[in-house]
């Protein structure tokens, strides 16, 4: 099927190659010259496993183009996705204008029926405005014959398996009541439902609230694990050993119940904030995840505040290393990344921050530029360099296997507060190492040691 997607960001480009690598012929637009022009290079403009590989086979195959000429696509495209940003609002609503120019653009240039597709993440009640504003459009161009047909179609992407997920979806959320756009729909998804059908129909609010009610749920998780966590430090009980006593019953399950540092990133934070707008908007205020919001901003400032409890006397003149910048593992993604509260607090204290993350460099000088009290390092072990303590933010596999005597000759205060729980306690004590886990009970430096002997 010929299909165009406005928007190439991050949901909108994984998604448009994932179909042109299934046959489908795939023009994507974007207003972004620069990185239209890197596309048709075969560069993608995020770090996302496997997608460079699918740029370039679909790229030479032809199935997949690039263009900054919107009209092409809409003549292009029997089916269009929208996958423009719904940034928030200063009152946690998402912003629709670029949805809803993007519609008129389409209307003005339509010369056919069109189905429109919302890849975008965008409040329930978003479908209907887009087919009025369609219908509007339409009427001015004088072009009442042509009918567009509104389709919801909520992504559900992982960041750092992106790819997997669009190949090998749980399931495929469908909002319409149209039946040709149904049909459209199941051909388009047909490839990715070989083993057996994920298409999942419903109206299109329920597709709407469908997105934002998976989020909130998985981000309650994390928050309700979170406070249990510090519970546990209070207790002198261990957080991991609950994590697996729990997951172990089916109705749980082990995904989303890791304690750490908070959630940030695109996703969980903005919708979160969407949500709880469009549910006061109505009248219908959501005191769960109000509270779901809350412990995840405290639990932001967790890293922080251990260092402040180990250093009553003050940062000032401090060097903390810090080990992942990027809100999770496989991604450059900073978007409220729990890195950026931790490095932001030190700065406020005077300390200085020794920095390395395998793919988020880049973007932390995008974000900061150069600074005195920010040094980014060419390894995880440069950081060590001269520093007082080590702060892990992000579970990159490369941070999993460590030297702990190595450590313990570098960090001039033998601290290391692990924001992601990666090493056995008792392990890091054996090496002469004090360790702050999330959770976990204290063990003293060389308790081990004393113990044997």
């Amino acid at each position: 099927m010929d299909v165009s997607v406005f928007g190439i960001g991050y949901v909108g480009l994984v998604q448009a190659a994932t179909l042109a690598d299934v046959g489908h012929r795939v023009v994507c637009v974007d207003i972004d010259e620069r990185k239209i022009q890197q596309l048709q290079r075969g560069v993608p403009p995020i770090q996302e496993p496997g997608l460079p590989e699918l740029l370039e086979d679909n790229l030479r195959d032809g199935r997949l183009a690039f263009s900054t000429q919107a009209r092409d696509a809409i003549i292009h495209g029997q089916v269009i996705f929208i996958a423009v940003g719904t940034p928030p609002d200063e009152d946690g609503s998402a912003d629709l204008s670029q949805v809803l120019a993007v519609t008129r653009e389409i209307a003005r240039h339509m010369e056919e029926d069109r189905t429109l597709v919302i890849k975008s993440t965008v409040p329930v009640g978003t479908a209907s405005q887009v087919a009025a504003t369609a219908r509007e459009e339409l009427g001015r161009q004088g072009k009442d014959h042509l009918r567009v047909r509104v389709v919801s179609n909520p992504e559900f992407l992982k960041e750092g398996n992106a790819v997997n997920d669009c190949t090998r979806p749980d399931r495929i959320i469908i909002g319409t009541d149209d039946d040709e756009a149904r049909a459209q729909l199941a051909e388009i998804y047909a490839p990715f439902c070989r083993n057996h059908d994920k298409l999942i129909f419903m109206d299109n609010r329920s597709a709407e609230l469908t997105k934002y009610a998976a989020n909130a749920m998985l981000a309650t998780r994390i928050s309700l694990m979170n406070e249990l966590a510090n519970l546990a430090e209070q207790l002198g009980a261990d957080i991991e050993a609950v994590r697996k006593g729990i997951g172990s019953d089916p109705r749980i399950g082990y995904h989303f119940i890791y304690p750490g540092c908070g959630f940030g990133g695109s996703c969980f934070p903005k919708d979160l904030r969407a949500l709880l707008h469009t549910a006061a908007s109505n009248g219908q205020p959501l005191r769960l995840l109000q509270s779901v919001q809350e412990v995840n901003e405290q639990q932001r400032q967790v890293l922080f505040r251990k260092l402040k409890q180990h250093y009553p006397d003050g940062l000032a003149g401090k060097s903390i290393a810090i080990w992942g910048l990027a809100f999770k593992p496989n991604t450059d993604d900073m978007r409220e990344a729990p890195s950026r509260d931790l490095m932001e607090a030190l700065w406020r204290e005077g300390a200085t921050v020794r920095a390395f993350d395998p793919e988020a460099m880049s973007e932390c000088r995008g974000i900061y530029g150069y600074r005195d009290d920010l040094v980014l390092c060419a390894t995880r072990d440069d950081t060590l360099q001269n520093a007082d303590a080590l702060v892990i933010c992000t579970e990159w596999k490369a941070f999993r296997v460590v030297d702990f005597e190595l450590l313990a000759s570098k960090l001039r205060d033998r601290l290391i507060i692990d924001g992601r729980n990666l090493y056995n306690p008792a392990q890091v004590a054996a090496a002469g190492l004090h360790y702050l886990g999330i959770g976990l009970p204290h063990v003293p430096p060389y308790q081990v040691q004393a113990g044997a002997q």
